[in-house]
């Protein structure tokens, strides 16, 4: 059991870089990092609306061409 351990950790590869030094952050700091994340979740989600609007408009338009013939 013993050398499986060793195997294991023998086969992973290692970093070749340190991770960088963990920084505790306040309270009111973790809060307005949630604060930025959700403000770019919501550019974001607008962006995406912005494009599916327009998509639905151009298939609006094409229904509205076919619905004449």
């Amino acid at each position: 059991m013993n050398a499986q351990k060793t195997e294991k950790s023998a086969s992973t590869p290692q970093p070749t870089e340190s991770r960088k030094p963990w920084i505790k952050k306040t309270p009111i700091e973790v809060f307005l990092d949630q604060v930025v994340k959700q403000e770019e979740r919501v550019t974001e989600m607008r962006k995406t609306l912005a494009y599916e609007e327009s998509e639905l408009a151009k298939l609006q338009d094409a229904r509205k061409v076919l619905e004449r013939k």
